[in-house]
């Protein structure tokens, strides 16, 4: 009996090592690569451009607005109120349909993540440039990228 209780606390220690290893693993995926690689991501990819540069020229004339509008007098303050609301409507028209063109894209996307992720025994995968972005990720391994087994797999 003496000698159970003396090997009891050692192999409790024996024990310690392998609750703390972790088998999570994390990869990381280029969003963007993914869904360039895609077919039908060029209506996407179009719309998000257009989308861009409608609502950045909107944007300069706001600013030109609003410094006639500081100035000037009820006629360019209303201009400015109509202005930034088309300006609204429009950001929030394009919202909509970029998240409709988006929404086949991500699913198919999304299916071929999990499956790459599950074949190579990843628990987490996240979006590298997100990762990147926030500094969520300092430093990755080149080995834990898998947007090419993405791509291959959504192709």
């Amino acid at each position: 009996m003496n000698r159970f209780l003396m090997l009891l606390p050692l192999a409790l220690l024996a024990t310690v090592p392998h609750a703390q290893q972790s088998k999570n693993r994390v990869g990381l995926v280029n969003v963007q690569s993914v869904i360039k690689s895609m077919s039908g991501s060029k209506t996407y990819l179009d719309l998000n451009a257009k989308s861009s540069s409608d609502l950045k020229a909107r944007q300069a004339a706001l600013q030109t607005l609003a410094t006639k509008a500081a100035r000037g007098g009820a006629a360019d303050r209303a201009a400015l109120t109509k202005a930034q609301q088309d300006y609204a409507k429009a950001r929030d028209s394009y919202v909509k349909q970029i998240e409709a063109a988006f929404k086949p894209l991500a699913t198919k996307m999304n299916t071929a993540v999990a499956k790459v992720a599950k074949t190579n025994g990843y628990s987490i995968v996240m979006d590298a440039s997100v990762a990147a972005q926030t500094s969520l990720i300092v430093h990755a391994n080149p080995g834990v990228d898998l947007t090419q087994a993405v791509i291959k797999e959504v192709k």
